[in-house]
């Protein structure tokens, strides 16, 4: 497989991505991501809830999604605002699941 890519976002909010494998090791590295742009855009205070969010969008893409990499985006909404997701870009509807999990391929979050 060949090496992840980070690229910054070229028009529209600034932002950050990187395309991983769909595996439990690769949280490490989209917290990687979202740290240096938190850092970045000096929004350190939010960089521990930030690592916890990513890392379980991270966790859920590797256990639902249905394609063999994830992709990690980190963007700046506004001065104070973060968006960070998660997505398998699978074509595929998501079908719902037993009682007490969840089918879905793509996630996000935006504090």
């Amino acid at each position: 497989m060949s090496e992840p890519t980070t690229r910054p976002r070229p028009t529209g909010h600034p932002g950050y991505s990187e395309t991983l494998p769909r595996v439990p090791e690769s949280a490490r590295t989209a917290r990687r991501l979202v740290r240096a742009a938190l850092s970045a855009w000096g929004l350190n205070d939010t960089t521990d809830d930030s690592l916890l969010i990513v890392s379980e969008l991270v966790a859920n893409a590797v256990r639902h999604a249905r394609r063999t990499s994830i992709r990690v985006m980190v963007e700046r909404r506004t001065p104070r605002t973060v968006r960070v997701a998660v997505a398998d870009f699978s074509l595929d509807r998501p079908e719902p699941s037993q009682k007490g999990s969840s089918g879905l391929g793509r996630s996000a979050t935006q504090f």
